[in-house]
This record gives structure tokens, C-alpha cells and sequence, in this order.
């Protein structure tokens, strides 16, 4: 790459394979940034292996030295006293999740594709509104969200669970912006060979938005598996609650310091499968958060 006065300007590699010496200042900013960051993970971590003695002693310790699985025995000892099994909580925060995930990748990425390549009345408007409903959070909207499940009649149903969560305006957002990049080359070739939008959508559009659909997965998962709004809110029956529920209500019966490591380990519990899909994905978040943001 040229830059200005005829220099060559090195291009930046956003998820480069190896390490050089131009990364070095890069990481003297982001690793004690990450490091502070990573603090709360840590403690709950090790406050969840510590043994009781470790959590009464003065002063705290940060770090674990006998650890021990006694927090997570105490905690499968709860659950069993409960009047629902913990394979129900369980399962209905599995078939929540993959609904919501699923539906929204759906949902997002036709929006997103109508608004980016399709030319209707409105459209700009329409997308500007979902632009403005970014700034809500979820708590402003919902006595709105309660009182049109009610009308529903959906109250402790799936549906339930699902429907106020499905929208996702970071979701749309991020999934047209990307498409915009698509070459509208490319979609006319396809029109040319008799594809209509809908093929040219499931054909061209889908395996090109490949990393922004991972990153909407993330962004959905994230917010249905540690949801415990729609369980306290449109549910009343217990066994139609979920595991992000069940363990907050766990978390919230101990809150003292012999309670403090069963808490920490039902937290531990619920963080786990967050990390691990992140992980799994990173590489095609890093594409997204690179490819969005081109002109």
C-alpha cells in the first residue's frame, strides 16, 4: 500500500498469524487493559473452588490455595431439594436459546439484505427507526412488553421467552451494514441467471455474511442464556422458567460469606458456555468488526 508523498504504508492484519515488533505498543495498551478487565472473572473463578475456611479468612484473598469442589457438591445439593428438576431448567433454556439465536439470524439478515439491496418506500425511515431504538434498553419497554404478551394470551408459554427477544436492533444494524459492502456486481450476475431475491439472498448474500452472522449468534446467545426478565415477568408457573432464572435465585438465597462460593459457582456455571462460543468464533467477530466499518 502507497500512502502520501509515495511512501509505502505496511497494511494492518486484523487477525494476524504471527507476532512482530509493530505489535509490541499495540500490546503494552491492551494487555494490562484486559488484565484489569479480567479481574471480576478471576474472583469469581476462584471463589468458586475456594473452601470455606478461604472464604471467612482475614484479609480476603484474591487467589485460591486449597482448592476444592465442595461449592459446586453444596449446589447440585440445592438444586435437588427444588420442586422442578434441574434438567427442566435446563432444557428450557436450551430450547429458548436456539430459537431465539436461530430466529434472529433469520430475521436479521432478510431485514438487513431488504435494506441494503432492496429499494422500497420507507425504507430509509423504517432503518432509522431501528437505529433510534438502539438507544432503549430493555427495561424501558417492558410494561409495553407485558401488556402485549398478556393480549397474547402467551403468558407462561415458550412463546413467552421467545417473542420479546427476538428483537435485535444491533442485530439488523450489523448485518446490513456488512451487506453493503456485498458487490451489487455480484447480484446482478445472478439476477442475470434467472435467480430471483430470494435465491440471490440464500445464494450470494448468506455465504458472504458468514463472520457477521457469527458475531449477531454471539450477541443473541448472550442475551438469552443470561435472560431472567422473561421468567420473573410472563411466567408463573415454575416449570416453565429457566436455568439463568433458577441460578440468580440461588445466587440471591446466598448472599452471605458461607454462601458466597455456591453463588460464585452457579455464576461460573451460567459464564462458561458464553466464553466458549466467543472462542469459537472470535476469528469471524474480528472479520466482522474489520469488514463493517469499510467504505
Amino acid at each position: 500500500m502507497v500512502g502520501r508523498g509515495g511512501r509505502a504504508v505496511r497494511a494492518v492484519n486484523i487477525n494476524p498469524k504471527g507476532f512482530s515488533r509493530d505489535q509490541l505498543k499495540i500490546y503494552a495498551y491492551i494487555v494490562p487493559l484486559c488484565l484489569f478487565m479480567l479481574l471480576p472473572i478471576l474472583y469469581i473463578f476462584t471463589s468458586a473452588f475456594k473452601p470455606i475456611s478461604e472464604l471467612f479468612a482475614f484479609p480476603p484473598r484474591f487467589l485460591v490455595a486449597n482448592p476444592t469442589l465442595d461449592n459446586f457438591s453444596r449446589l447440585s445439593q440445592t438444586t435437588q431439594q427444588s420442586t422442578v428438576s434441574l434438567g427442566r431448567y435446563v432444557f428450557n433454556s436450551a430450547l429458548v436459546t436456539l430459537a431465539v439465536v436461530l430466529l434472529s439470524i433469520i430475521i436479521s439478515s432478510m431485514a438487513g439484505y431488504a435494506f441494503s439491496k432492496l429499494r422500497f418506500r420507507g425504507s430509509g425511515l423504517l432503518f432509522e427507526i431501528n437505529t433510534i431504538a438502539l438507544m432503549f434498553v430493555p427495561v424501558a419497554v417492558m410494561i409495553p412488553r407485558y401488556l402485549v404478551i398478556d393480549r397474547l394470551g402467551i403468558i407462561n408459554s415458550y412463546l413467552a421467552h421467545i417473542l420479546p427477544l427476538l428483537s435485535m436492533p444491533v442485530g439488523l444494524f450489523l448485518l446490513k451494514q456488512f451487506i453493503d459492502q456485498v458487490p451489487d456486481e455480484l447480484m446482478e450476475a445472478a439476477k442475470v441467471d434467472g435467480a430471483g431475491p430470494l435465491r440471490v439472498y440464500w445464494k450470494v448474500v448468506l455465504p458472504l455474511i458468514r463472520p457477521a452472522i457469527a458475531t449477531v449468534a454471539i450477541l443473541a446467545f448472550q442475551a438469552v442464556w443470561g435472560n431472567t426478565e422473561t421468567s420473573s415477568m410472563f411466567t408463573t408457573k415454575e416449570n416453565m422458567r429457566t436455568l439463568s432464572f433458577f441460578m440468580s435465585t440461588l445466587a440471591a438465597q446466598n448472599t452471605g460469606v458461607a454462601g458466597q462460593g455456591v453463588a460464585a459457582a452457579s455464576m461460573l456455571i451460567m459464564f462458561v458456555p458464553n466464553i466458549l462460543l466467543f472462542i469459537i468464533l472470535q476469528s469471524k467477530v474480528m472479520n466482522t468488526m474489520a469488514y463493517s466499518g469499510m467504505k
